[in-house]
C-alpha cells in the first residue's frame, strides 16, 4: 500500500530542482574553498544584524503577544477542522512530539552551557562582577528569554495558521497556503513555489546548524567515556550513524517511528531532570529558581530589546540575534509540522500544548540544570575551566562527573542528545522531502524514500562542511551559529506576512472558515463567489 502511495508522489522541481542546486553548489564551495564560504556566510550575518537587528528583537513578543490574544480571546475556542473534527493523537503523545520536534536538542546542549558561560563570562557592557549574584541573574534571564516562550511564539504563530489554513480552508498542506487572505489562488501556483523555496532553504540550514552542534557534543561525550580524541573524522562517522537512523525512522511514518521517538525522548528528559534535581543542590535550586524566574519576568523588555548601538558591543549577534534566526529558520516548516497534529483540537488547545507547556518546561529544565550548575561552579567544580578548555560541548560531562553514576549519567545523556537530533530531523526530513514533492498536497501519504534519503544527505552535507569550514579562525560553535542566522534571515521578513494572514483569516472566521461556513462550497473561491451573489441579492 505504502509504495502504491509512493508511485503517485512525484517531485515538484520548481522547489526541488532550485534548491538542490543552491545546497549542492555551497557545498562544493565549502569543500574546494572553506575560506571562503566562511567569509561568504559572515558578511551575510553582519548585514543582518547591523540593518535588521532591530526587527529581529521586536519580532518575537509581537509573535508572543499575537498567540497569547489568539489562545484566550474567544477565537480560542475555533476547532482546527471543523467542530467535529477529531485528534489523532492522545495528549501525551501530542506534547512529547512538539517538545521533541521544537527545541529539545539544544536544551540539551545548552542547558549547562549557557548558564556558566553568563555567570562566569557576563558581557562587558553590565559591569557585572563574573561569578556574582548578580551576573547569576543576568544568566537565568537571558537562558530563559531565549529558550522559552518565544521560540514556541514562533512555531505556534506558524502552526496554528497553517493548520487553520489546511483543516479549515481546505487548502493544500503548504507553508504558502497560510499566505491566501493576502494573495487568493496564487498561493497555488508561483507565490506558493517561491514561499516553499524560501522554506526549505531555512529549514535545511537550521537542521544543518543543530546536526553540527549535536555532533560536536556526541563526540566530546565519547571522549570523556573512551579517550577517543574528538577529531574530524569521529564527526563525519556520528554524522552518518545520526543520518542514517533517522531516515529510517522516517520511511516508518509520523504513527510509528516520530511517535516513539518522542515517547521515549520525553520520558528521558524527565528522568534525567528528577535525577538532578534529587541528587543536586535541592533547596538551592529551588530558591534560585523562584528567584531567577521573577527577575525574568522583571526583566524582560529590557533584555529582549537590547542591541548595544551605542558601545558595539558584539554581544547581541552572537546570542540573541543567533537565537531568533535560528528558531525563524525552523518556524514555518516546524509550524507545518505541528499543523499536521493539530486536526481536532480548538486554538486554545494548540497554543497550550504547542507553546505553554513546552516553554515552561523549559524553565523548569534550566532552573534544574542551570541552578545545579552555578552552584558547583560557585562551589569549586570548575565547570567554566572546562569550557574554556575544551569547549562549549564538553559542559554538561564536566557537570555530570559531580553526580553519583557520573559514566552511566554521561551515557544516558549522550542516548537523549542522538534521539532528541535523530527527532527533529526525521520529522523535518519528511517535511522537506513532503515539500519538494506533490506529497505536501495528498493527506496520509509519505514523500518517496529516495527524496528523503536525498534531503538527509543534503542536510548532513552542510553540517559536515560547515563544521570543517571553522578551522581555527572560528569555533565549531560559532560556524553553526553563523549557518543558522544566514538560514533565519530571510525569514524574519516573511514570519510578519504569516502573522498578519493568521490574524486576518482567525478573525473573520465567517469568511474563510470552509469547515464552518457554508458546507456545500468546494473550494474557498466558490464560497466566495457564493457570498458575493447573496449580498447582491440582498
Amino acid at each position: 500500500m505504502k509504495k502504491d502511495i509512493e508511485e503517485k508522489v512525484k517531485l515538484r522541481m520548481s522547489i526541488f530542482a532550485p534548491m538542490s542546486l543552491i545546497f549542492i553548489s555551497a557545498i562544493i564551495i565549502g569543500l574546494v574553498a572553506p575560506e571562503a564560504f566562511l567569509k561568504g556566510m559572515n558578511a551575510i550575518v553582519e548585514f543582518a544584524f547591523v540593518n535588521f537587528g532591530w526587527l529581529f528583537q521586536i519580532s518575537g513578543n509581537i509573535f508572543l503577544a499575537i498567540c497569547l490574544y489568539l489562545m484566550f480571546s474567544k477565537y480560542g475556542n475555533i476547532r482546527l477542522g471543523g467542530p467535529d473534527a477529531k485528534p489523532e493523537l492522545s495528549d501525551w503523545n501530542w506534547f512529547a512530539i512538539s517538545l521533541c520536534a521544537g527545541i529539545a536538542t539544544g536544551i540539551l546542549f545548552w542547558g549547562i552551557a549557557e548558564p556558566i558561560t553568563h555567570f562566569m563570562s557576563p558581557p562587558d557592557f553590565l559591569g557585572l562582577e563574573a561569578g556574582s549574584e548578580a551576573a547569576a541573574m543576568f544568566s537565568m534571564t537571558t537562558t530563559f528569554i531565549h529558550w522559552t516562550y518565544i521560540p514556541y511564539a514562533m512555531y505556534g504563530i506558524a502552526g496554528v495558521g497553517i493548520a487553520y489554513a489546511v483543516y479549515n480552508m481546505k487548502l493544500p498542506y503548504q507553508v504558502s497556503s497560510v499566505l491566501y487572505p493576502i494573495f487568493g489562488n496564487k498561493v497555488k501556483g508561483t507565490v506558493g513555489n517561491i514561499v516553499d523555496n524560501i522554506c526549505l532553504f531555512a529549514m535545511a540550514g537550521g537542521v544543518a546548524a543543530v546536526l553540527g552542534v549535536g555532533t560536536m557534543q556526541i563526540a566530546s561525550g565519547l571522549n570523556v567515556l573512551t579517550g577517543i580524541a574528538a577529531s574530524k573524522v569521529l564527526w563525519v562517522g556520528i554524522v552518518a550513524i545520526i543520518v542514517v537512523t533517522y531516515i529510517i525512522s522516517s520511511y516508518t511514518g509520523l504513527n510509528k517511528g516520530i511517535r516513539w521517538l518522542s515517547d521515549k525522548n520525553s520520558k528521558l528528559f524527565l528522568g534525567m531532570m528528577v535525577f538532578v534535581f534529587i541528587f543536586g543542590p535541592t533547596r538551592f535550586i529551588l530558591s534560585f529558581g523562584t528567584q531567577s524566574v521573577g527577575h525574568f519576568i522583571q526583566n524582560f523588555f529590557e533584555r529582549t530589546h537590547y542591541l548595544s548601538p551605542i558601545n558595539g558591543s558584539p554581544w547581541p549577534r552572537w546570542w540573541p540575534i543567533y537565537y531568533w534566526a535560528i528558531w525563524l529558520a525552523y518556524a514555518p516548516l516546524t509550524g507545518m509540522f505541528l499543523a499536521r497534529l493539530a486536526k481536532g483540537r480548538t486554538i486554545k488547545q494548540f497554543m497550550m500544548v504547542n507553546l505553554v507547556l513546552p516553554a515552561t518546561f523549559g524553565l523548569i529544565w534550566f532552573s534544574v540544570f542551570g541552578g545545579s550548575a552555578i552552584n558547583l561552579q560557585m562551589n569549586g567544580a570548575g565547570l567554566w575551566e572546562s569550557i574554556q578548555q575544551s569547549g562549549l560541548e564538553i559542559s554538561v560531562f564536566s557537570f555530570l562527573k559531580n553526580f553519583p553514576l557520573s559514566n552511566l549519567t554521561s551515557v544516558v545523556f549522550i542516548v537523549a542528545i542522538y534521539v532528541s537530533i535523530v527527532t527533529l530531523a526525521d520529522s523535518m526530513t519528511t517535511t522537506v522531502a513532503s515539500l519538494s514533492t506533490t506529497a505536501h498536497n495528498k493527506e496520509g501519504s509519505e514523500p518517496p524514500t529516495k527524496v528523503k534519503l536525498f534531503w538527509g544527505g543534503i542536510m548532513s552535507a552542510m553540517a559536515i562542511i560547515n563544521l570543517l569550514s571553522a578551522g581555527d579562525k572560528i569555533s565549531g560553535i560559532d560556524a553553526t551559529k553563523q549557518i543558522a542566522t544566514v538560514a533565519g534571515f530571510p525569514i524574519l521578513f516573511f514570519m510578519f506576512f504569516i502573522a498578519y494572514a493568521t490574524i486576518k483569516m482567525i478573525t473573520k472566521q465567517e469568511k474563510y472558515d470552509l469547515a464552518y461556513y457554508p458546507k456545500e462550497a468546494k473550494n474557498h473561491s466558490e464560497m466566495l463567489e457564493g457570498k458575493r451573489k447573496s449580498k447582491s441579492k440582498i
